[in-house]
């Protein structure tokens, strides 16, 4: 352990604190090389107190007055560590290793300074017991944000707008980044540095606090210095890391234009490490950077001069995960290009103006009045067919596209009009080459503005409900969802995507629909308490906006509900899509149409007992004992031992009936018509059993049975709740042949469309209803 250092009359005023896990009876306590911290002995220890509604904070309940000494001009440091007490009052130091640190600073040169009065008090925050910092943090106790001053009139005003980091926590005394180039830019340039930072900000508080803070201090400069991390990039589930970097990178676009609305220059604080940052999150916080150094604004680079390599911190320069020490931020201010200040009031008017003219460029125009312009600021491009004839985009319109690539400079991603008539694709992608890649139509009389989808991830524009990178759910308003499909394969979103199905409680419950074609199959989205409960197609490359048009129970929605012979009809719904979680017939045998009666009668209850099913080891399959044309061929996997213990394989089939069989009662019960499908040669009187246990079952909700069977129809006249087909639809040969599978699917879809069933209209139950109760 260091020697005390000489006492002096020059002095400064510390309290202590850190954070610490103890139990009843036990503290925290501190000593250190000064004989006010004990002079190392560590039976002289000055004790930390807590309190129920700070624990775990502990912190030193009087202010400790440490002497200064200067040799040859150079303050001298005080070390220190703190110690932990027993119950028994028995000390232990808290680590092996260095020693905590601070400088003893002079009060002579405090007070005054940075709003300070009088005698001033460093508040030393340590962080962690146990964890040992290589650069102490400590603040001002009465400190108001520091503003540079300066005489020079043509020196410019810098704001810095940002979180907590740019605000210099864990730099000592706040001498953060930005601190130490407010002192510079005035002694070099004669600027003046206004820091309006706030702890904990994200984009979305950034842009809420930008007209209130920002504009009246009528700036020359913007630097915008947020961060991922304060957008929960750390912590947030692994399917939410894109959402959060889309929506960060989107508002820190809308910052950097509200700036130059404001008629000042912006300049972008770059992004920085996290230490909980992993791999993915590393190629991310990458991925950002890479498109923050191409948007044209100048960037202070401090990804290089701090990332591990790995996401995290370099050694020695980070308090905690979230912020740089002492060190870190002398990285940060040693990697700013002073150069990029070195700028008049003409510099910057004329950079704006450069910005302004481009707001519209021409891009292309031919003599029958068809012509496209450009706003690059805005990412925005403008189509007006003037002439009488209809013009199609198309990759092989090489004028075009070549004009397109040399003065629209459109970003990459979809683009969207927000004034598309019905009829008319509201989207078009653009490539990395700038090309537009999607063929569009665009009739004579057409005005067209598209923006880049960017836009609609910034705060404020709309609210960012799901995105994984491809596929992006935007609510915009209470009426209206934005779908966002930047993958090269069209997307299925559907009610078993949990994930996607629970996000979309955030709509009020309703029936949406696509206003530009609204009989576009699979282009009606029904959201219920649950969330989605329809199955939505959202093309390739695509932008689909969904309009809220009609409550749920304004339309009668029909249930498809299997009921065997085989598997047959559950192959065609899935091929046609119009499937969802299984039913209790859908993957058995039931050969004998008076089981199918019974079984329902009974409540499916039996269908999955030990003791009424066995196991035939030759054929494979489990029979039932009670229902001898019952049958299962799926249910035994690899890993089971049927033969000697088929105990766990019944365990299985409880918890897949269970969950089957309450699907079809919930969707009995909640559904608005039903409709009953049965494949196999039927018997009238067997039909006419089911009809009437139906018809007892079904909550008194319309319904018919679809019977599909090469068997003379007249078989089942006069009776009008059936409908009769006289096809065949063998499982065997569909699974043998994709084209007959196909052929088949083609059957079923006509049968059901001659009925009025299709996906605007088809009930979807969820995989995990509620619970009905028989």
């Amino acid at each position: 352990m260091s020697q005390p250092i000489a006492q002096s009359t020059q002095s400064v005023k510390y309290r202590f604190q850190l954070q610490a896990q103890t139990k009843v009876g036990e503290s925290i306590g501190i000593v250190g090389s000064a004989p006010e911290l004990g002079g190392w002995d560590i039976t002289r220890y000055i004790p930390l107190r807590t309190s129920g509604d700070r624990y775990p904070l502990w912190w030193t309940d009087r202010e400790i007055t440490l002497p200064t000494h200067a040799i040859d001009g150079q303050v001298q440091q005080i070390e220190y560590k703190y110690v932990y007490i027993d119950a028994k009052g028995i000390a232990s130091w808290e680590a092996w290793g260095w020693n905590r640190w601070l400088p003893v600073e002079s009060a002579g040169q405090l007070v005054g300074q940075a709003g300070t009065h009088g005698s001033p008090t460093i508040v030393v925050d340590d962080g962690a017991f146990g964890y040992l910092q290589p650069y102490p943090f400590g603040y001002l106790e009465t400190a108001e944000a520091e503003t540079t001053q300066s005489d020079n009139p043509d020196g410019l005003k810098v704001v810095v707008i940002g979180s907590s980091v740019a605000l210099g926590h864990r730099a000592w005394l706040l001498e953060g980044w930005a601190a130490r180039l407010g002192k510079t830019l005035q002694q070099k340039y004669g600027h003046q540095l206004v820091n309006v930072s706030e702890v904990g900000a994200n984009v979305g508080q950034t842009i809420a606090r930008f007209p209130t803070v920002v504009v009246p201090e009528k700036p020359d400069i913007v630097i915008i210095a947020l961060s991922l991390g304060n957008e929960g990039l750390a912590h947030c589930r692994p399917q939410d890391r894109r959402v959060v970097q889309r929506r960060f990178e989107s508002g820190l676009q809308q910052l950097i234009k509200m700036t130059r609305q404001l008629g000042a220059l912006p300049m972008l604080g770059a992004v920085y490490p996290h230490g909980d940052y992993q791999s993915e999150h590393h190629a991310l916080l990458q991925d950002t950077h890479r498109r923050m150094m191409s948007w044209d604004v100048p960037v202070l680079n401090w990804l290089e001069a701090l990332n591990d390599g790995k996401g995290a911190w370099k050694p020695s320069s980070s308090f905690d995960p979230a912020h740089p020490n002492h060190l870190g931020h002398q990285l940060m201010y040693e990697a700013i290009d002073l150069s990029l200040f070195n700028l008049t009031q003409e510099d910057i008017q004329r950079s704006l103006q450069q910005s302004q003219l481009r707001d519209e460029v021409p891009v292309y125009v031919d003599p029958s009045g068809f012509h496209i312009s450009a706003n690059l600021e805005d990412k925005q491009l403008r189509i007006i067919n003037g002439s009488p004839y209809p013009y199609q985009i198309a990759a092989y319109w090489q004028e075009l596209q070549t004009a397109l690539q040399s003065n629209a400079k459109l970003i990459p991603g979809i683009y969207i009009a927000r004034n598309a008539k019905p009829g008319i694709l509201p989207y078009f992608t653009v490539s990395e080459e700038g090309a537009i890649e999607t063929l569009v139509e665009i009739p004579a009389g057409t005005n067209l503005q598209y923006s880049s989808v960017f836009d609609l991830f910034s705060p404020g524009n709309s609210q960012l409900l799901f995105y994984d990178g491809h596929l992006g759910i935007l609510k915009a308003d209470e009426q209206h969802v934005w779908i966002i499909n930047e993958a090269y394969q069209a997307y299925n979103v559907h009610p078993m995507w949990r994930e996607v199905r629970n996000v979309l409680k955030a709509m009020p419950a309703g029936v949406y629909e696509d206003p530009l074609f609204p009989e576009e199959p699979f282009r009606t989205m029904m959201i219920g308490p649950d969330g989605l409960e329809s199955r939505v197609k959202v093309p390739a490359r695509s932008a689909v906006m969904l309009q809220y048009c009609c409550a749920l129970n304004d339309i009668s929605r029909v249930a498809i509900l299997p009921l065997g012979d085989r598997c047959a009809a559950r192959m065609m719904l899935y091929k046609m899509e119009y499937d969802g979680p299984a039913f209790p017939f859908d993957l058995t045998r039931t050969t004998q149409i008076s089981d199918i009666a019974d079984i329902i009668d009974t409540g499916f209850d039996e269908m999955w007992q030990p003791e009424l099913l066995h196991y035939d080891s030759y054929i494979r399959r489990i029979y039932h004992l009670k229902w001898s044309g019952l049958s299962f061929a799926h249910e035994v996997e690899d890993s089971d031992d049927p033969v000697r213990d088929m105990r766990p394989v019944f365990a299985r089939m409880k918890q897949r009936y269970s969950a089957r069989a309450n699907r079809f009662w919930y969707t009995i019960q909640q559904a608005d018509e039903l409709l009953f499908v049965r494949t196999g040669i039927c018997d009238r009187a067997g039909v006419v059993d089911l009809l009437e246990k139906l018809t007892k079952h079904s909550q008194g909700k319309p319904f018919h049975l679809l019977l599909l069977s090469p068997q003379d129809s007249a078989e089942f006249d006069n009776l009008p709740q059936v409908l009769h087909h006289n096809v065949e639809f063998n499982p065997d040969l569909m699974y043998d042949n994709l084209e007959h599978w196909m052929y088949c699917t083609n059957i079923m879809k006509e049968i059901l469309e001659s009925i009025g069933i299709s996906s605007k209209n088809l009930f979807w139950c969820p995989p995990n209803p509620p619970q009905v109760l028989l």
